[in-house]
């Protein structure tokens, strides 16, 4: 099959293979400027704005995609060379895959090569809104003071260097300063991370840094920035090299940087624009004034769920999430933890069915198809387990109720951070305190509460008597059973208890 490479001049002759864009994207202004091109972006927000330009009377909503990091270089390379063009390619259930060139990101910009240009872009007037896919710990904060971290060495050099900013808080602050200095409108924040009150989060973290940075901006950004929460859901793994090369070879198209996702996409966003807003939901977002149920729900199932069967399966030897999750073992395991740990924990969701909700992600987590690596899931667990597991775990003890599924996950975490599972493999661990971890992971052989030390992550939970005893005998049995023998113990304990 003759191949082409994926840019504007190519675009007409893939319309046989994919789905391309209708619209005109020369005519096409940006609208929205999006810290963070990253694959969830590319199968999410940029795919909701497609949708919207497909309306060839929406014109203003096109994206300028950010690749904020130094290590961002390749997606920006790639997406620079195919025009801000590139391939959804939608996995279903059965194995079928439906095939779409995204064309709303319409500009793309390196921040380390030309840290000005992207201010000047966020502040220009035509942009209305900012929206972030920065992860979990690109918001800065301590889990056990729930402040802004002013000790990161990144932060400390923003103070320093304002015009040449490295971090989000560096750049949406200077050009928060220029919209006021030149005398625009204000715009919107608007978080897409896996985040319970990410808008919340986002604006408390950013209003600390500018507290600091520039004072006599506080007050203006309080008045003409707003922060709308969102929750967002749509399992997307990393692509693999597997998927370009099937792309090329059953399609033609020369795609460098792909997206695969599974067929499920959900969008909840607080209606809070200052400037105006695309309408999303006239393509499937809903906008709620409260979005907090929501986000409870997704945080504490799906992504809770998620970091179960991460670690769990790493340390069983798995190497994808659907390997683990249609193990009937762990399967029971996590369909008991969702129903008696985090179910009683969810409330005021009118109109939601729990339990086929339940069932659905189970449903997501087994697609064969998805091929979700379990080292994409595990990284950077010290910023999900705060975000994911505690909650549930906290609100469980509380009412001096169920644990032992999370605290069982607590335990193999720590395990898990020795850096090796079961069979002796080497685990690939990617965590910004990867060395902490390592540390009380270590310490752990001898006094397994040492994990629970880690504050930045578990902040006081290592004062609960309850749970370092539910933790401390779980630690010990997966070290002297394993993982497996140790879940169907459980699971059997779970038969009494129901």
């Amino acid at each position: 099959m003759t191949t082409y490479k994926l840019n504007n001049l190519n675009l007409e002759k893939f319309k046989e293979v994919a789905a391309i864009p209708n619209y005109n994207r020369d005519a096409i202004k940006t609208g929205i400027v999006h810290v963070g091109i990253g694959g969830f972006h590319r199968a999410h927000e940029a795919l909701y704005t497609d949708d919207l330009l497909h309306d060839k009377t929406v014109k203003d909503w096109g994206i300028c995609g950010v690749a904020l990091l130094d290590f961002d270089t390749k997606i920006y390379n790639t997406l620079k060379a195919q025009d801000g063009l590139y391939t959804l390619v939608v996995k279903e259930l059965d194995g079928t895959l439906s095939r779409r060139v995204i064309g709303s990101i319409v500009e793309v910009l390196y921040a380390p090569e030309n840290p000005i240009k992207v201010i000047e872009k966020m502040a220009s007037p035509e942009v209305k809104i900012v929206s972030l896919t920065i992860t979990e710990g690109g918001y800065n904060y301590n889990e056990a003071t729930g402040e802004f971290n002013f000790e990161n060495p990144l932060i400390q050099y923003d103070l320093e260097h304002s015009k040449s900013p490295k971090t989000i808080f560096g750049y949406l602050t200077q050009a928060l300063k220029l919209r006021k200095e030149n005398g625009l409108k204000g715009i919107t924040i608007q978080s897409c991370d896996n985040i319970q009150g990410n808008g919340d989060m986002t604006k408390k973290m950013l209003m600390s840094y500018i507290n600091v940075a520039e004072p006599e901006l506080v007050t203006w950004v309080a008045s003409n920035v707003s922060f709308p929460n969102a929750m967002v859901d749509r399992i997307t793994p990393a692509t693999s090299p597997i998927d370009i090369s099937n792309l090329k070879e059953t399609t033609g198209i020369d795609d460098a940087w792909p997206v695969v996702c599974e067929p499920f996409k959900q969008w909840v966003i607080e209606d809070d624009f200052i400037s105006g807003r695309p309408a999303w939901e006239n393509v499937g977002a809903q906008f709620v004034k409260d979005v907090e149920p929501f986000e409870k729900m997704k945080l504490q199932l799906l992504n809770a769920g998620h970091s179960v069967l991460g670690i769990l399966g790493a340390l069983m030897g798995y190497d994808t999430i659907d390997e683990v999750a249609n193990n009937p073992i762990i399967n029971s395991f996590l369909r008991a933890y969702m129903r008696h740990e985090v179910a009683p924990v969810l409330s005021d969701l009118n109109g939601v069915d729990l339990e086929a909700y339940e069932a659905s992600l189970l449903e997501r987590f087994g697609n064969i198809y998805i091929k979700d690596q379990i080292d994409r899931i595990c990284s950077e667990s010290s910023a999900k387990f705060p975000i994911f597991v505690l909650p549930t775990i906290n609100s469980q003890l509380k009412e001096n109720g169920h644990i032992e599924h999370a605290a069982f996950v607590v335990a193999a975490w720590a395990i898990y951070s020795l850096g090796q599972d079961e069979n002796g493999k080497a685990l690939l661990i990617k965590d910004a305190i990867k060395a902490e971890l390592n540390e009380k992971a270590i310490a752990s052989k001898n006094n397994p509460v040492a994990f629970l030390e880690i504050e930045s992550v578990f902040g006081k939970l290592k004062d609960s008597k309850l749970f370092v005893e539910t933790y401390t005998k779980a630690y010990q049995g997966i070290c002297s059973k394993g993982v497996e023998n140790c879940v169907l113990e459980i699971n059997a304990n779970m038969l009494n208890y129901n």
